[in-house]
Parts: structure tokens; sequence; C-alpha cells
């Protein structure tokens, strides 16, 4: 199988994928503090995920939900958190997963994917806008991560 090999996470996932969360963790992507408890919860149950493999171990994972509970919102997902370990970055691995999610999204009967990335995560905004993603509106200075006012970029694309 061509590596890395992407699958829906299942309940035996949780220990890798809470270790990679906590592994990746970092102000450059995230607004919350560090993760603590389970990985899956009422809010983020396996189904939620795409994992990647890579040698047989949990590489990466992308989170794929609704925005909203709205009926009016039914066709729109939205990637809810992407993560690929330290030592697999550079080997296509967040692009796979951002094509999978694509994917699945379509699969899913969406037609649109939104995401949110903070302004300051040049890399992360580079990828997704590769990926056909664009900006469709900033939020200036929402959120205060080590002591600086950092933008919160909404980007889309049609599927």
């Amino acid at each position: 199988m061509p590596e890395p090999y992407i699958r829906v996470a299942v309940a035996d996932d949780e220990e890798g994928l809470a270790l990679l969360d906590r592994a990746t963790w970092s102000t450059l992507h995230a607004v919350s503090p560090p993760p603590e408890g389970p990985f899956f919860d009422e809010r983020h149950v396996p189904g939620d995920y795409l994992v990647a493999e890579s040698g047989g171990q949990i590489v990466g994972y992308v989170r794929l939900a609704r925005p909203t509970p709205l009926a009016s919102n039914a066709h729109v997902l939205q990637i809810q958190g992407l993560a690929v370990a330290d030592e697999a970055r550079g080997q296509g691995i967040g692009r796979a997963l951002i094509r999978a999610a694509v994917a699945q999204a379509r699969g899913r009967g969406a037609r649109r994917l939104s995401l949110r990335v903070l302004g300051h995560n040049a890399p992360a905004r580079a990828l997704y806008a590769s990926e056909g993603f664009a900006v469709e509106g900033v939020q200036p200075g929402e959120f205060l991560l080590d002591g600086r006012y950092v933008d919160d970029v909404l980007m889309g694309r049609t599927l």
C-alpha cells in the first residue's frame, strides 16, 4: 500500500491520536490550551477524523465536521484540525490529508469546504491555498497568543 495510507479513524486510534495531538500542539495553530484528557468525546467522534499512517504508525490526522447544526448549512463541511508528526513533515502527508478530506467531503455530499487558520501560520496558509482554498475573510486580532494579537483567517473552496 502506498505511503501514507489514509483511512477513517477507529476507537482504537485514541491513544495514538492523543499522543500526536499533544506532541504537535503549538500556538502557531492552536488557540486553546494544550490538550488533556481523552482525544475522542461526544463532540469529537472517530468518524470525524481521517488518519494518515506511515510505516504502521499514525503520523497525521484531519478532522472534518459540520460547522453548525443548522439544516441551512448542511451542505458545508469544515476542516477543524490538521496535525502531522514533526518527524513526518515535508513528506506530503498534510497535502494527502487535505486531498482526502476534499474527497470525503464530496462523498458526503458537501458543496463547500471551509476552514479557519491563524494568520501567522504561513506554511499552513500556503498549503491550503495550493489546494484551492481562498481567503474569504479575516478577523483581525481575534486571538491573543503568546502576548501577540493574531488574525483568524477564514478560507474556503467550492467542491
